[in-house]
């Protein structure tokens, strides 16, 4: 299987141990990345400002995809999951504004026609490629872990844009696939609540309230760890995390992984080709647990 993958902005300069624990754990499971050229930002962050000029940047990035002819987009980032997703409903839902798009377009030599389907990796992963192909590729599953999963906002809402899970209020794909691995995986209070991460800038303390306090619910219910695969999320629960603390009042000290790593250990991966090293939450910890 061949895939087109847009890595997005943060994860190749910030959150760079998704990117290399995906690269890692794909061709294990049949599916080659053709990495898109000359892209660009998927456009979220100049969203409030220009909202024509996000949805051009997007739509770019999907003309870029179409370009390679392959019909799927491996995109990583629920930020960059949500925008360009955006972008295929309004341009294949509005004639008038697809073609004011694609008049701009056709200067680069590119078209947005609407063939490809978008997959984040959870739902690749989950509805793609089958379950025994990931069991085969398992060198020692992880028993005796009791995992939180976070999904995330942006790959579940709104679900009209025909998001990565069928229930928007009930997600359960990534809780299937850390289930697949052997480890368990059940559904707390907080599940759906948000991490925080997109008020980092202009409201701190209240994003380090959303992290803290997320994290500390996961951490006082015996999970032995919390689950993610959105850059943003990783970068608030584990980089941010003792910050997260002092503003809540709480001493955290919860392992975060992405789902790409937990697969990729599962597999028998060096720990450093998965960006382990990187992790700023106490991962060995969850490491030792493992075996």
């Amino acid at each position: 299987m061949r895939v087109s993958a847009y890595w997005g902005c943060v994860i190749p300069n910030v959150e760079y141990a998704y990117e290399m624990s995906v690269r890692e754990i794909l061709p294990r499971l049949g599916v080659e990345l053709v990495d898109l050229e000359n892209v660009s930002c998927c456009g979220l962050p100049v969203r409030s400002v220009n909202a024509y000029a996000s949805l051009y940047l997007s739509a770019r990035n999907l003309a870029l995809a179409e370009k390679t002819g392959l019909k799927d987009l491996l995109v990583t980032c629920n930020g960059c999951h949500l925008t360009l997703s955006e972008a295929m409903h309004f341009l294949n839902h509005d004639e008038k504004l697809r073609e004011k798009v694609n008049s701009l377009l056709r200067e680069e030599d590119l078209e947005y026609t609407g063939f490809i389907r978008i997959w984040h990796l959870i739902d690749l992963l989950h509805d793609k490629i089958k379950e025994e192909t990931i069991q085969k590729s398992m060198k020692k599953p992880l028993k005796n872990l009791k995992l939180a999963s976070h999904p995330g906002c942006h790959t579940i809402r709104p679900s009209r844009l025909g998001r990565i899970e069928n229930d928007p209020e009930n997600p359960g794909k990534m809780d299937d696939l850390i289930r697949l691995l052997g480890a368990t995986s059940v559904d707390y209070p907080e599940k759906l609540d948000c991490c925080g991460a997109l008020l980092l800038w202009s409201h701190r303390d209240v994003a380090f309230t959303f992290t803290g306090l997320k994290i500390k619910a996961v951490q006082e219910q015996g999970f032995d760890g919390l689950v993610v695969s959105c850059p943003a999320c990783h970068l608030v629960f584990d980089a941010r995390q003792k910050a997260a603390g002092v503003t809540v009042g709480s001493k955290l000290n919860l392992p975060v992984v992405y789902y790409s790593q937990l697969l990729g250990t599962a597999m028998g991966i060096e720990e450093e080709k998965l960006g382990l090293h990187l992790n700023r939450s106490p991962v060995d910890e969850l490491l030792e647990k493992m075996g």
